[in-house]
């Protein structure tokens, strides 16, 4: 459990929303997108900056992709959407050979010299000539990022060994759509903390981070995008089946005891994580929780875990027939059919934040029961 406190305090502290860590495809992109519609429906964005901010973020993942899809580095791809006090943040990094480097940054800062005007223009030239190809295809790729927000575009490289770097792209935009850059004597921009992101991601086997508040919309989101991933990989069908359905019963469980924005703003953020490793699925949310809720789902699922899985059938079959543990029979039967449908313990935590609040964990492994 120290991991999910250790990803919580870092998505807080740097006001991250959501990381995705893995090969970046056309079909996982549009949920990628998608997820990022839903938050903004809550924020001050209107048509012309959520548009200007969507047609960047397509342009970044078609960049990913592009330079990372027969690379044996594609699974260290990462996404990631982070919020601004007065927008929102897009950043993208990917692995490149070193050697490409020179002639990238060389681009990056011919593009960040030119004004909003050339920049029109010198994408007009490109388009009218037929001299780039899929090499040049990445320079008119940049230069699209650049006029759809009318700025500049924040990079860095870091060396990853002697033979690659890791690419970071990054893009802060405000809520008309108009990007945001700093000078390099105001604000540099420095992706080591991009960087240990993915590391962390790497040696924890983790796949996908959402940190905020997870209303319905976007809850949907992110089982739309999981089950695009699940399809995308070689699992098992009944394995992908049952990680489908435990997490769908997993944000339920955030959701029902949540207690509102204010409160997790101030005190910790729902976060939700999934991990594989060797065919076993982590899946990991954290969540505020009054303090007077605490000891009834302790009871609660310290009887589940008694169970074995023969056991919990028969439970579930009497929470469906109103036989519960308690009266809160909804709730108990979405933890036993955690529990029944991974086959496995469910792992747990409460850590007191204050008076009123603590902050719970749950965690379910699901093992894939053919091997």
């Amino acid at each position: 459990m120290d991991l999910t406190r250790r990803i919580r305090d870092k998505m807080m502290k740097e006001r991250l929303m959501f990381v995705y860590r893995g090969v970046v495809t056309n079909e996982n992109s549009v949920h990628l997108l998608m997820l990022l519609e839903k938050e903004m429906e809550n924020s001050e964005f209107g048509f012309v900056g959520r548009k200007r901010l969507f047609m960047f973020v397509l342009e970044s993942l078609q960049n990913v992709s592009r330079h990372s899809n027969k690379s044996q580095y594609a699974g260290m791809s990462l996404v990631v959407y982070s919020k601004t006090d007065t927008g929102y943040t897009v950043t993208t990094g990917n692995v490149l050979p070193s050697a490409s480097i020179n002639d990238l940054k060389e681009k990056l800062d011919e593009i960040n010299n030119l004004e909003t005007k050339e920049i029109r223009n010198v994408y007009r030239q490109m388009l009218s000539t037929s001299e780039f190809s899929s090499k040049g295809g990445a320079g008119l790729g940049l230069i699209e990022m650049a006029k759809k927000t009318g700025n500049k575009l924040d990079y860095d490289f870091v060396p990853l060994d002697n033979e690659y770097s890791y690419f970071i792209l990054s893009k802060t935009v405000d809520s008309g759509g108009v990007g945001m850059h700093y000078s390099e004597k105001e604000k540099p921009f420095h992706g080591k903390s991009v960087a240990q992101l993915e590391r962390i991601m790497a040696e924890n086997n983790i796949y996908l981070i959402w940190s905020g508040h997870i209303s319905p919309d976007v809850g949907k989101e992110v089982l739309s995008f999981t089950e695009t991933k699940l399809a995308e990989e070689d699992i098992e069908s009944n394995l992908r089946k049952r990680v489908f359905s435990i997490l769908i019963e997993i944000l339920e469980n955030v959701a029902k005891y949540s207690p509102g924005r204010e409160p997790e703003e101030q005190l910790g953020m729902p976060v939700a994580m999934i991990r594989m490793e060797d065919k076993v699925y982590s899946l990991t949310t954290g969540n505020l929780i009054l303090n007077t809720e605490v000891d009834q789902l302790k009871e609660k699922l310290d009887t589940i875990n008694k169970y074995d899985r023969v056991g919990l059938k028969e439970l579930f079959r009497k929470s469906l027939s109103g036989q519960t543990i308690s009266t809160d029979s909804t709730g108990n039967m979405g933890l036993i059919d955690m529990a029944r449908k991974s086959g496995s313990k469910l792992l747990y935590q409460f850590e007191k934040i204050n008076d009123l609040y603590s902050y719970y964990t749950l965690t379910v492994k699901v093992e894939d029961r053919t091997s």
